[in-house]
């Protein structure tokens, strides 16, 4: 039997699809940012001679590498209000799971761009008499950090198709909002498919976008 195409359906509920949609970049970018933010403490620490600071960053990644993404938004929106006594919305575990996760693969990023960097562009820089700081802000991440675009921006890609876990939270991103549209008008081929199309739009035009940026830091290099 054929089957039988009917986007109708879809299109009189496609309101719900772009309020999830909205979620779905809403999240994406809070955890971007914060991931950013986690990814580059941690690789400081992680390229500390000090153990104190080296050990725990190490731990950090290394957990974050090698437990599944599903667990750790079950861990802060059920685990760890246990532990605090506070409970969180399903945005706010969300975002916590998806910052400190890709906060993790954030400072490899970090962290290989910087010791891509030549040795003797630190010793130099040392020896016109600046600081670790001013070595680390004026000389090499202004190189290293256009190594890192590529890398950063498929993190970033990875991230954003790993919001559709918060679903699992009931957080109103697009596929929690495709399940609801679905329960609506028992239509999966049409609906699925169709966040399918809107997940390969923004994350294609945003990646055009990105080539686009690293072609002119190149250029600039």
């Amino acid at each position: 039997m054929q089957y039988q195409w009917d986007f109708a359906a879809v299109w009189s509920h496609f309101d719900l699809l772009i309020v999830g949609l909205i979620g779905t970049v809403e999240l994406a970018l809070v955890s971007i940012v914060l991931g950013v933010i986690v990814g580059f403490l941690v690789a400081l620490m992680r390229l500390s001679h000090r153990r104190a600071l080296r050990t725990p960053a190490t731990a950090f990644v290394e957990f974050y590498r090698n437990t599944p993404p599903i667990v750790h938004f079950f861990w802060f929106f059920y685990a760890l209000p246990i532990v605090i006594g506070l409970s969180f919305e399903p945005f706010t575990a969300a975002v916590l799971a998806l910052s400190t996760q890709s906060g993790a693969f954030y400072a490899e990023v970090f962290r290989g761009g910087i010791v891509s960097i030549e040795r003797g562009q630190w010793e130099g820089a040392k020896a016109l008499g600046m600081n670790y700081r001013a070595v680390l802000r004026r000389v090499i991440l202004p190189q290293a950090l256009r190594r890192m675009v590529a890398p950063f921006v498929d993190r970033s890609f990875e991230l954003t198709k790993t919001t559709a876990l918060a679903s699992s939270l009931a957080y109103a991103e697009l596929l929690y909002q495709a399940m609801q549209v679905n329960s609506i008008t028992y239509r999966p081929m049409e609906v699925y498919t169709t966040i399918a199309i809107m997940y390969f739009i923004v994350l294609f035009a945003a990646s055009n976008l990105m080539r686009l940026v690293e072609y002119r830091l190149a250029r600039v290099g």
